[in-house]
């Protein structure tokens, strides 16, 4: 993870708290990675869902020892029960944890022991110094376990506000200093938190909302599909409608109608993907984040051609 992203930063902190040894890389090279733990004999890596893919689809694991791993901490961007658990047969020596956190909040809930890190797609309990409620987006009024709305937090790690911006900071932070993350989430009776996606990148398809990330965990479960992302796309009737942005695996001829196709069998007809644009790569952020924006601008500027 990079150290300038708030997962890093709390990764490195953390090392020094606990007297690790913390082995750095000037940039990340998935196969170097690999070089430097057979090397160092690493046992922990922080890792985003991104890297768990890696791993999963990479034949260049078979190349080194990666016997030493015990702990993979994922986050960054969510991590899917069916990924989670490929990663778990390919690793069965490997625990792989999830937790949550924000820049303006700092580390939020984390799991502990193997009995909590089964708990997939959860990303953990709140940590003991935080407090949390989830909103209906509309009514603004607390909901209870098991139903979905916005997280919003509570606590000393919580941030001021944004520098310079006091529109912003008013959006997100209320009278009480309760923020508001924007994403959409939900507690089960145990105190699991799961993240949903991001309200502001859901799509309006008619009067339906439909999550892009379970789209994307359905697509990368394809093992003709590399990668991929999931946008709006502007339609006159619908409003929105999905669009896949696809990596095809090597080798692969893999077609837009073979992709809806295969998607269509497993949602209901208003989450099915209606169109399809094969790419090289999908953008990301330095910690694994799908740059929406970048592929929305692609799609729109070749619609206006």
């Amino acid at each position: 993870m990079p150290l300038f992203h708030v997962f890093g930063f709390f990764m490195l902190i953390n090392a020094f708290r606990c007297g690790k040894t913390l082995v750095l890389m000037e940039r990340f090279d998935f196969e170097q990675m690999l070089k430097v733990v057979e090397r160092y004999r690493v046992s922990d890596v922080p890792a985003s869902p991104t890297m768990i893919l890696f791993l999963l689809k990479s034949d260049l694991t078979n190349k080194y020892d990666m016997s030493s791993l015990r702990r993979f901490l994922c986050g960054g961007a969510p991590l899917s029960k069916e990924v989670a658990e490929k990663f778990k047969r390919k690793f069965p020596q490997v625990e792989i944890t999830q937790g949550y956190g924000l820049t303006e909040a700092g580390a939020v809930t984390r799991m502990i022991g193997p009995e909590e890190s089964n708990q997939h797609p959860s990303v953990g309990r709140l940590n003991p110094n935080m407090e949390a409620k989830i909103v209906d987006p509309l009514t603004g009024e607390a909901i209870g376990p098991g139903k979905r709305g916005e997280l919003w937090l509570r606590g000393p790690s919580i941030m001021k506000g944004y520098v310079g911006d006091e529109k912003e900071t008013a959006e997100c932070l209320d009278s009480e200093g309760w923020l508001k993350t924007g994403d959409l989430s939900f507690f089960d009776s145990a105190g699991f938190l799961y993240i949903v996606d991001r309200l502001k990148e859901l799509i309006k398809y008619k009067a339906y909302q439909v999550p892009p990330f379970e789209l994307e965990q359905l697509l990368l479960s394809d093992p003709e599909i590399a990668d991929a992302a999931v946008i709006p796309y502007p339609d006159e009737e619908a409003g929105q409608i999905p669009m896949a942005y696809v990596v095809r695996q090597p080798g692969s001829n893999i077609t837009e109608a073979q992709v809806m196709d295969s998607i269509a069998k497993l949602v209901a007809p208003y989450k099915k993907i209606r169109r399809v644009a094969f790419i090289d790569a999908i953008p990301k952020s330095p910690a694994g984040k799908i740059l929406r924006r970048e592929l929305i601008d692609r799609a729109l500027s070749r619609c206006s051609v």
